[in-house]
């Protein structure tokens, strides 16, 4: 797959989005939770191509949860595919994935767009890779089980994604407990595992 032609990539949340309206950005991956407005800041950006998926930030079933499922990050592929068949079309682009923190969904959703275009590059740099844009990444499990499925990745997604978590929980020292709280439970596992 060749690149994707964007310059700029942009990982954030909610409340950072007026912080880009002046950025060109070019390309939008909103995941956004089910009862969830639109965001109002998007609104003010210059035209652009969005993409918006509806789903929870959470790994395990639960009520009034909306898991992320397999579909959902074939969507996010499919995001990833139209960018790239776009890219002869443009001189470069900005592309902006966005949850409601910056933290879990959209993390994931760049680590797979980016593991997709860049498949020889090892799953540990592309993560690192993310982890730099944004240094409170923890990607959601479920998404990354489902990337590493469809992606045919044999489980390094997963693997690289628990080295993360395992630094995460060694430099913020409360996260493994908020986490084990929300019922990521695995995710801190994982991290203990790796």
């Amino acid at each position: 797959m060749k690149p994707i032609a964007i310059s700029i990539l942009t990982v954030c949340g909610i409340p950072e989005l007026v912080e880009h309206e002046a950025r060109q950005v070019t390309h939008v991956l909103s995941i956004l939770d089910p009862e969830e407005p639109e965001p109002a800041a998007l609104v003010r950006f210059a035209p652009h191509y969005r993409t918006t998926l509806r789903f929870h930030d959470a790994i395990e079933p639960g009520p009034d949860v909306v898991l992320p499922e397999a579909a959902h990050v074939a969507e996010i592929l499919s995001f990833g595919r139209e960018l790239t068949a776009s890219a002869s079309g443009r001189q470069e682009g900005h592309l902006l994935v966005h949850c409601h923190a910056g933290i879990s969904r959209s993390t994931a959703a760049l680590t797979m767009l980016l593991a997709q275009v860049y498949p020889d590059q090892s799953a540990d740099a592309l993560l690192s890779r993310v982890l730099d844009m944004r240094p409170k990444a923890w990607p959601n499990l479920r998404m990354m089980e489902f990337a590493d499925e469809q992606l045919g990745r044999g489980g390094e997604l997963v693997r690289a994604a628990g080295r993360i978590y395992r630094h995460q929980v060694e430099t913020r020292s409360h996260i493994a407990d908020f986490m084990r709280q929300h019922r990521r439970g695995r995710e801190v596992d994982l991290a203990e595992r790796s």
